[in-house]
């Protein structure tokens, strides 16, 4: 903890030493974001702000080393309570950072822009923990404590497959997907989590009453045509609630008012124990008299292909349960 800050008894294991603890950058980050969070509990909104939770111990339990020196992996109970003697649950498995890696291969004679004869490299290797001494892997290996990417993700191709290629030429796709995921500010912490997502539910005022707008979209995990609600990514400097209108209109074509939007919740379907995609749901009313609710022009893109349409609120159940029995998913959501 840093000067000023309650001290917190760490017990540690007998081949463990302290600098070494503080040293491990999975260790810190994890300190630095549950400090982050307990010390949210000082605003009157929170949930536990009249009885706040305190981080009073944590136990070291184990401890793993790689090439008998560099700090693998840590597995420890932290002692979170309040004051009226109420615990949350503590139990914490720590890792060094990884990279996994994506190689294709392709002739130089092929135009690079297509997908003919493209091959992806697998290693085999056994896996002790999945109890198999043969499985199929992409390339992949732990950072060392510098945490790079681009080196890590270099030494570990040319270990596993003999290729060399510069670090240069590697691209996180994690950096992509998430901008400034890697960065050393971490704005997420001012908000706990980083916002992904917005599921829409929109409403459309028909005479007859109203309807859930639902859609149809394959998707290639569950290998089915899935019954969900428009959904989507909220782009940066974006709000759930202008994310959803946005999805709203370009999904189904259909120009809607929000109404409510849910604090952020993390999907069902994705256990948050290990996956920390999460979404805000919005309430999006359509009126269905405005002129440009009556010529709908969605904007899909070009590897988006949706069929919108609408299940009535009092035969939702019903409905979905139809749709299941044609060989439908129904999304958790």
């Amino acid at each position: 903890m840093r000067h000023g800050e309650p001290k917190v008894p760490v017990n540690l294991t007998s081949n463990l030493s302290q600098d070494q603890l503080l040293a491990f950058p999975a260790f810190k980050q994890w300190i630095e974001t549950l400090k982050h969070s307990l010390s949210t509990q000082n605003k009157q909104s929170h949930t536990f702000y009249s009885s706040p939770y305190k981080l009073r111990k944590i136990d070291i339990q184990s401890v793993d080393f790689f090439g008998g020196k560099r700090l693998g992996f840590v597995k420890l109970r932290a002692e979170v309570s309040n004051d009226n003697g109420e615990r949350l649950p503590g139990s914490v498995f720590l890792r060094g950072g990884s990279v996994g890696m994506m190689l294709i291969l392709q002739p130089d004679d092929v135009p690079e822009r297509t997908e003919n004869e493209k091959q992806v490299i697998l290693a085999l290797q056994p896996r002790i923990a999945a109890g198999s001494l043969s499985m199929a892997e992409l390339p992949a290996g732990m950072l060392d404590d510098s945490g790079s990417f681009s080196g890590g993700a270099a030494k570990e191709i040319a270990e596993e497959t003999g290729l060399e290629i510069p670090a240069s030429d590697l691209i996180n796709m994690t950096e992509l997907a998430i901008p400034d995921a890697s960065s050393d500010r971490r704005e997420d912490l001012k908000d706990d989590v980083v916002r992904y997502g917005t599921g829409i539910l929109a409403i459309l005022q028909k005479a007859s009453g109203p309807e859930l707008l639902l859609q149809k979209q394959f998707r290639p995990p569950v290998n089915k045509a899935v019954i969900e609600i428009p959904a989507g990514l909220v782009d940066a400097g974006e709000s759930a609630a202008d994310s959803a209108v946005r999805e709203l209109r370009e999904e189904t074509g259909y120009h809607g008012e929000v109404s409510e939007v849910s604090p952020i919740m993390f999907n069902g379907a994705l256990d948050p124990g290990f996956c920390n995609t999460n979404l805000n749901m919005v309430h999006v009313t359509v009126d269905m008299t405005l002129a440009e609710n009556q010529s709908l022009k969605p904007e899909l893109e070009e590897n988006e292909f949706i069929e919108v349409f609408s299940l009535p609120l009092k035969d939702l159940y019903a409905g979905c349960k139809r749709l299941e029995e044609q060989g439908y998913a129904i999304d958790a959501r």
